[in-house]
């Protein structure tokens, strides 16, 4: 193949693949490999050219795996793509399963600063938290934290800041369905979550999500790191935003100085998620992060994937790391669900590849997940999560949740993470406070452009700078330094205050 700084022009994954990916843009005519195949049309970097001729119906193979089926004759040379790929769908059964031996903690050494909490857990962000149980108490949330932050009275006590925890439902809900569940275990999750020093739940008084309830089923016991109101009881708008103001300050008061102290990596939960994927993500950033996840557990640390629709086609991968039968079945089960939800609502999973996806490279929902997994490294599958379900075993963790990022890394941060890595080959600007989050690009050319919004170029993986091993260590050692207090691009530049977004499923009557 042609070679550029030491680069190929065209990556071949596998042996067995069919197709390669552009490393460059290439131009028609450029050789592609040793034998002087050429391009036969103008191909974006990130995108798939066929490395031999594939006949209508013939499958196309990345990774070693399927990701569809040609929908045409393709030549040699060829772009490969969503004009000339077809889905293909699969179906995964338990037959044979023989359950993975799991993945042992080696005794660590490592630690980083974080806030002990008197639960046990370790908070990587010493905030206070001030979340709405429904819309109608979101605007007088957002007021109180604002006229907090602007006094400086709360960081002059040793709180890194007030966040409003707010979103756009909470009522006209049927208390019996999952999307009142998902609501409920959020909202508790974030509650109880180690970032949070302590947290005020502030309610409006005559919506479904009733707040006295929400605490008492939640067994959000501990009075020392929680109170709540109603506006309606206390008097309007102003009335609870100076309550909400009196009450935060004596708490914040009354909890003695907190300072970091080293923790063990046990106590480090990290989501892995990614947002605006290319046809670069599964060859850099994802197994970079991977290889990352793999050292935190073996460190003793917990990692926690999620995107249910964005690992169909590649959840065998998974299946084949599950520690035991039930566990394997609560992922089949997860999939089972989706196939029924999509079908349902008039769409189906392949829908899933965004536009800006397939601007970079993606053709199919299967090409998409077997590059996705590929950021849950290689540890055993210790459990399956459903949304925003508290973590209880260490190790590699599946949470379901949507594609949609927001609503997955809400979930994540909910299921008890307090640190999420987002990998990103179209360029992502967000930011889940409480809990930083650490920005992987995917390619040096979108990194280059984006370059206050990243924290790890992992383009340079591409450009053979670097190996995944080598990239994927420094993720690690970032995570630590970043869990330590270090600030990550997102957070530097002031993101985190709007991506709380539950995942909401059921009607609104």
């Amino acid at each position: 193949m042609q070679l550029i700084n030491n680069t190929p022009a065209v990556i071949r994954l596998h042996p067995q693949d069919n197709v390669g990916v552009a490393t460059r843009a290439l131009p028609k005519g450029m050789p592609i490999d040793d034998d002087s195949n050429l391009s036969l049309q103008n191909i974006d970097a990130g995108h798939k050219v066929a490395l031999r001729a594939i006949a209508a119906g013939d499958s196309i193979t990345k990774y070693g795996q399927v990701i569809g089926n040609a929908s045409s004759d393709i030549a040699q040379g060829e772009h490969v793509h969503t004009h000339n790929v077809s889905m293909l769908e699969r179906t995964t059964s338990l037959e044979g399963f023989s359950p993975a031996a799991m993945s042992n903690a080696d005794e660590s050494e490592r630690h980083f600063k974080g806030y002990l909490r008197s639960d046990g857990q370790t908070g990587t962000r010493n905030y206070i938290g001030i979340l709405s149980t429904v819309n109608c108490s979101a605007t007088v949330a957002k007021m109180a934290a604002e006229q907090l932050n602007a006094s400086g009275e709360v960081e002059a006590l040793g709180y890194d800041g007030v966040v409003p925890v707010t979103h756009g439902s909470g009522c006209a809900m049927n208390t019996e369905t999952e999307g009142f569940a998902f609501l409920e275990r959020v909202i508790a999750g974030y509650a109880r979550h180690p970032n949070f020093a302590f947290v005020l739940i502030i309610g409006l008084g005559c919506e479904t999500n009733q707040v006295k309830q929400l605490v008492e089923k939640s067994g959000l016991t501990d009075t020392s790191r929680l109170y709540y109101f109603n506006i309606q009881d206390v008097g309007g708008t102003r009335a609870s935003i100076e309550l909400a103001r009196e009450k935060i300050l004596d708490m914040a008061r009354s909890h003695p100085r907190a300072e970091r102290q080293p923790s063990p990596l046990s106590n480090l939960t990290v989501a892995l998620q990614c947002g605006g994927s290319d046809g670069y993500s599964g060859i850099t950033a994802n197994p970079a992060l991977g290889h990352a996840a793999d050292l935190i557990v073996k460190h003793g640390g917990s990692v926690i994937l999620s995107e249910t629709p964005e690992i169909y086609g590649a959840e065998h991968l998974l299946l084949d790391r599950a520690i035991s039968k039930d566990v394997a079945s609560k992922l089949l089960d997860r999939i089972a669900w989706w196939k029924h939800y999509t079908e349902i609502n008039g769409a189906e999973l392949n829908n899933n590849p965004s536009p800006g996806n397939k601007a970079g490279g993606l053709s199919t929902i299967l090409e998409k997940s077997l590059g996705a997994v590929a950021k849950g490294g290689s540890t055993s599958l210790n459990d399956v999560l459903e949304y925003a379900q508290p973590r209880t075993q260490p190790g590699f963790n599946f949470m379901d949740s949507p594609g949609y990022d927001p609503v997955s890394v809400t979930g994540q941060i909910a299921s008890g993470s307090n640190m999420v890595c987002f990998t990103t080959g179209r360029g992502s600007v967000s930011g889940y406070k409480p809990a930083p989050s650490i920005k992987l690009a995917t390619n040096t050319v979108m990194y280059e452009r984006m370059a206050e919004d990243m924290d790890i170029n992992c383009g340079v993986i591409a450009d053979g700078m670097a190996s995944v091993e080598e990239v994927g260590e420094m993720i690690f050692e970032r995570i630590i330094a970043v869990a330590s207090g270090e600030s990550s691009a997102s957070e530097t530049l002031g993101y985190g205050n709007n991506e709380f977004v539950p995942w909401m499923v059921g009607a609104v009557t």
